[in-house]
């Protein structure tokens, strides 16, 4: 069964008869078949349309739909011979970070991403997609690996934000964020990456400062949750929404402001309907860009990378 968000009400009683309508012997009397194609076509019009002027809240809703496709999905569907690697080689396994090496569209790489994971059992296993010290170290490992052997980097991000735990503090959580975030500005090679989902603050940008930095059109990325922003500024997570509009975290705002490179166009409906076709316009994009980046040298790549980072927040 399809799972539908609060503003999506209409469009779930809409289908709801279309379904009942399909169920229904055809005594005659009704054309069924005409019935269902109007519904059909009135509810695609009101689902185009809602998507098309979505608030910002409600674009943190469809980043965290428990349908769209997740890190997992996209390595399936596009990593050839994908190797899992783990460990940070320092304290153990994170598996809220998958990391690893296959292919993409027959070129080797290194591939590296937050798991959230599809249900209770997974979802406590990656942690929620909320790293600790562990999987920005092995995120780190795996980079120089790609270095080592002149691999591009492809990352997909999808986290509320990194484990604020004690143990993840006592661990070092920040300064694995830091030198994460260092490791992505000094390597020399290609490094691509896509927030499929939630960008959420120093565990997002920890394997995000690349080279392209991509968005699908409902994902988000901020430097806090909408409910941690309300939280602080207005003393109540019910102020989320009024946080949500105020902190331009939609691809759209960022892409204005420079913080992201592209915006990956998602099926109508959002990507948890279509996962398929999402995960292929992402890989259309990764190819493109990837042809561009390939053909630099090491020295030029970093030098062009740190300068963009540099760049943003300038007049």
């Amino acid at each position: 069964m399809r799972n539908f968000l609060d503003f999506e009400q209409p469009i779930a009683d809409l289908e709801g008869k279309i379904e009942e309508l399909r169920h229904l012997v055809d005594d005659g009397e009704v054309n069924i078949a005409d019935e269902v194609g109007k519904l059909q076509t009135k509810a695609n019009k009101l689902l185009t349309s809602t998507y098309a002027k979505l608030s910002p809240w409600q674009k943190v809703q469809v980043a965290r739909h428990q349908d769209r496709p997740h890190c997992i999905d996209y390595v399936n569907a596009l990593i050839e011979d994908f190797t899992p690697l783990a460990g940070d080689r320092n304290f153990g396994e994170d598996h809220a970070i998958i990391g690893g090496m296959g292919r993409f569209r027959g070129q080797s790489c290194v591939v590296l991403g937050h798991e959230k994971g599809n249900d209770t059992e997974s979802r406590v296993k990656r942690n929620f997609g909320m790293a600790r010290p562990e999987g920005y170290r092995k995120a780190i490992r795996l980079m120089e690996l790609a270095e080592r052997f002149d691999l591009p980097v492809i990352t997909f991000v999808d986290t509320p934000g990194a484990y604020p735990g004690v143990g993840a503090e006592e661990r070092g959580q920040a300064e694995a964020i830091a030198r994460s975030i260092e490791k992505c500005l000094q390597i020399k090679v290609p490094l691509i990456s896509t927030i499929i989902g939630e960008g959420g603050s120093g565990g997002a940008i920890a394997i995000a400062a690349a080279d392209t930095v991509m968005m699908l059109e409902h994902s988000v990325y901020s430097v806090i949750s909408p409910e941690g922003c309300a939280s602080i500024l207005w003393r109540s997570a019910d102020e989320a929404k009024t946080a949500a509009e105020t902190l331009r975290l939609t691809a759209q705002d960022l892409k204005e402001l420079k913080v992201i490179d592209t915006i990956v166009k998602e099926p109508v409906g959002g990507a948890h309907r279509d996962p398929a076709g999402a995960i292929q316009s992402v890989a259309k994009e990764i190819e493109n860009h990837l042809k561009d980046h390939m053909s630099l040298d090491g020295g030029t790549l970093r030098s062009k990378r740190r300068e963009k980072f540099l760049a943003m927040g300038r007049p």
